[in-house]
C-alpha cells in the first residue's frame, strides 16, 4: 500500500502523478498558504489551531477563507485510509493558492480563483539534537505582514539552511531585521533562561507557530526578547509541529541539552 498521496481538483494520486497549472500562482508567484499537521493513529493533532492560523493568515494577506474543518476532514480519514495509516503517524500539508493567473504580472486577480490541495505521507516526530549557527546572510523582517504567515515563499529559510550546511551545521537561527534571535529556519525557537522557558514575541518578525502558542496558552513559555546571541548557560529548542530538537551546540560552542520529548508531548496532552 502507498505511504503517500495526494488529493488535487476532486483527484486522488500519488504526488508525482497529480500536477498544478503552469500558471498557479503559488507555482509562478510563491502567492500562497500552507499549514503542516501531525497525523497519530489517524487523529490530526491540533488541527482547530492550524486552521486557526491558515484563516488568519488568508485574511491578512486579502485571500479567500480556506477549507474548513467540515469540508477537511471526510479528506484527512479517506487520505489515512488510502494509505493504510490509520494507527501510524504521518504528516498532512493543506495548500492554499491564489489560483490562476489570467496574464503577467503580480496583480492580484479579481476574483481570484483560489485553489486547494493537500498530501498525506507517512511521518513521525523528531527530537534529535541539533548544531546550528547564527545566520549571517539572511534576516527575518520583522515589520512584514509576511512574516507573521506561515506562506509558500521558503527562499530565505533554505538559504540560511544552505549556510549553515557549508560550515558542517544542521540549522540557523535568524535575527531579525533589528538585529535580535527570532526563529530557526523552519521552527520557532525556546530558550530556558535562568529556570524560565522564553520565546521571542511576535513583534519579533517571527511566525506563530502553533507550537509555541499551545506553551503559551498553557503558560509554559513567556515572550521575551532574547538579544543577539543566547548566554552561555541558555538551554535552546527548536520547535514546530512535527519536532522539538535541542541546540547541542551554537557557532561551534557546546550547549546544555534540554528534555525536548517531554516538554514537546505536553503541548500535545
Amino acid at each position: 500500500m502507498t505511504r503517500a498521496i495526494a488529493w488535487l481538483n476532486g483527484q486522488w494520486g500519488a504526488p508525482h502523478e497529480l500536477s498544478l497549472p503552469l500558471n498557479d500562482r503559488g507555482l509562478q508567484l510563491a502567492d500562497g498558504l500552507f499549514e503542516t499537521v501531525l497525523i497519530e493513529s489517524g487523529e490530526p493533532r491540533l488541527l482547530e489551531e492550524h486552521l486557526q492560523r491558515w484563516s488568519i493568515s488568508a485574511n491578512l494577506l486579502g485571500m479567500a477563507p480556506p477549507p474548513e474543518r467540515s469540508h477537511l476532514q471526510p479528506l484527512i480519514e479517506e487520505a489515512t485510509q488510502r494509505c493504510g495509516l490509520q494507527r501510524q503517524s504521518a504528516v498532512l500539508r493543506l495548500n492554499w493558492s491564489r489560483g490562476e493567473s489570467g496574464r503577467r504580472g503580480i496583480d492580484v486577480p479579481q476574483p481570484a480563483q483560489h485553489r486547494f490541495w493537500m498530501t498525506l505521507e507517512s511521518g513521525a516526530p523528531t527530537f534529535s539534537a541539533v548544531t546550528a549557527i547564527i545566520c549571517q546572510q539572511e534576516r527575518r523582517n520583522a515589520d512584514s505582514l509576511i512574516s507573521r504567515c506561515k506562506t509558500f515563499a521558503y527562499s530565505q529559510a533554505v538559504l540560511a539552511r544552505r549556510e549553515a550546511t557549508l560550515q558542517g551545521c544542521d540549522d540557523a537561527l535568524l535575527l531579525n531585521t533589528r538585529g535580535q534571535l527570532c526563529c530557526g529556519t523552519v521552527a520557532n525557537l525556546m530558550v530556558r533562561r535562568n529556570g524560565s522557558w522564553l520565546t521571542p514575541p511576535l513583534s519579533s518578525g517571527c511566525l506563530p507557530g502553533v507550537m509555541r502558542g499551545r506553551a503559551l496558552t498553557l503558560g509554559l513559555v513567556k515572550e521575551a526578547e532574547l538579544g543577539s546571541d543566547l548566554n552561555p548557560d541558555d538551554e535552546a529548542v527548536l520547535i514546530n509541529s512535527l519536532s522539538c530538537r535541542p541546540v547541542i551546540a551554537l557557532n561551534g560552542l557546546p550547549r546544555t541539552l534540554a528534555d525536548t520529548e517531554r516538554f514537546w508531548q505536553s503541548l500535545l496532552n
